[in-house]
C-alpha cells in the first residue's frame, strides 16, 4: 500500500523536493499552436490583415481561380496562394513559436507592353521599416500549382505560378479586357503620341489612368499640394484636350496669314511680329481694330 501511494503522488513529492532544494521551480508553457499540428485552433483566427484584397480583376478567364488555394513546401515551410485573396507561409515544426503570416494580400497587376505580367500581393506582415510583399509571375503549365518560390529581397518574395489559363497567346493582354470606353481612350493616346503631341512620360501617365479606370492597377491618392491651380485649363479626357490643341493651332495660322498679308515679318518662336519702319499712321487691320496701337 505503501508503494501504491508513493507512485500516485511521485509528481508532488518531486515538486516539493525541487522548491525545498532549488528553490523556484521554471515552468514552461505547453506549446499552443505547434505550427499547423493545432487542429483546435484555425490558422485564420492567428493571421490579421491589415488591408481587405481588392476587387477581382484582369482576365475574366482567370476569374475561376477566385476562391482557390495552392500550397508549396520547401525545406521547413509551406506557402499558400489563394489568388485575388493572399499569399501566406507556415513554418513546419513543433516550435511553441512556429511562425505563421501574410506575405501579401492581393492589390493590382503588373502591366507592360499590352500584358499582364504579374500579380502583385501587398500590405502584408510588418518585417523591420517595411511590409512584406510578393509578387506572383504567370505560366504556362499542365497543371494549376506552385511551382517555385524565393525571396530576392528581404521580405520581397517572388512565387512562380503555372496553369494552363495562360497557354494561349493572347490569354494575358490587356487591351481585350478593356471596355469599349476605354479601349477608344486607349487608341486616342496612341494617336496623341504617334503625332508627337505628348511626351513619353504624359503617355504613360495617360495610360495608366486608364489601367486604373478598368481596376488593373490600384489608384494612387495625389496630394493636395500637388493638384492643379485652378486658374489653369483642365480637359476631362484626351480628346477635349486634342480638340483645344486644334483650335490654337487654327489661331496661329490665323494670324500667321494676317500677318502675311498686310507684309508684318515674323519669327516662329518669337512672341511679337517685326513691324516694317514705315508705316501709316492710324492704319487699322481689317477684323482686328486696334492692333498696330497696340504694337
Amino acid at each position: 500500500m505503501i508503494n501504491v501511494f508513493i507512485r500516485q503522488h511521485l509528481p508532488l513529492l518531486a515538486c516539493f523536493v525541487a522548491l525545498v532544494v532549488g528553490g523556484k521551480m521554471k515552468i514552461v508553457e505547453e506549446p499552443n499552436t505547434f505550427g499547423l499540428n493545432n487542429h483546435l485552433l484555425s490558422q485564420g483566427s492567428q493571421l490579421q490583415a491589415r488591408v481587405s484584397p481588392s476587387p477581382i480583376s484582369g482576365p475574366p478567364h482567370l476569374f475561376r481561380l477566385a476562391g482557390k488555394c495552392f500550397s508549396y513546401t520547401e525545406s521547413m515551410y509551406k506557402y499558400d496562394f489563394c489568388p485575388f485573396h493572399n499569399v501566406t507561409q507556415h513554418e513546419q515544426s513543433f516550435r511553441w513559436n512556429a511562425y505563421s503570416g501574410i506575405l501579401g494580400i492581393w492589390q493590382e497587376w503588373e502591366i507592360e507592353n499590352n500584358t499582364f505580367t504579374a500579380m502583385w500581393m501587398r500590405e502584408g506582415d510588418s518585417c523591420g521599416s517595411m511590409n512584406r510583399q510578393t509578387k506572383v509571375i504567370f505560366t504556362c503549365g499542365n497543371s494549376s500549382r506552385l511551382a517555385r518560390v524565393s525571396e530576392p529581397e528581404t521580405c520581397v518574395y517572388f512565387l512562380t505560378f503555372e496553369t494552363p489559363l495562360v497557354c494561349h497567346t493572347h490569354s494575358l493582354l490587356v487591351y481585350p479586357v478593356l471596355s469599349e470606353k476605354l479601349q477608344k481612350e486607349w487608341d486616342e493616346i496612341e494617336q496623341a503620341r504617334y503625332e508627337e503631341l505628348i511626351t513619353e512620360q504624359g503617355y504613360s501617365k495617360m495610360l495608366r489612368d486608364v489601367f486604373e479606370e478598368a481596376g488593373f492597377l490600384k489608384r494612387v491618392k495625389q496630394p493636395a499640394q500637388q493638384e492643379q491651380h485652378t486658374s489653369s485649363p483642365k480637359h476631362q479626357n484626351l480628346l477635349e484636350c486634342t480638340q483645344e490643341f486644334e483650335k490654337q493651332r487654327a489661331e496661329i495660322e490665323r494670324l500667321r496669314s494676317l500677318l502675311t498679308q498686310h507684309n508684318i515679318s515674323y519669327q516662329v518662336g518669337t512672341e511679337r511680329p517685326t513691324v516694317p519702319a514705315i508705316a501709316p499712321q492710324n492704319q487699322r487691320l481689317r477684323g482686328d481694330a486696334g492692333i498696330l496701337d497696340n504694337l
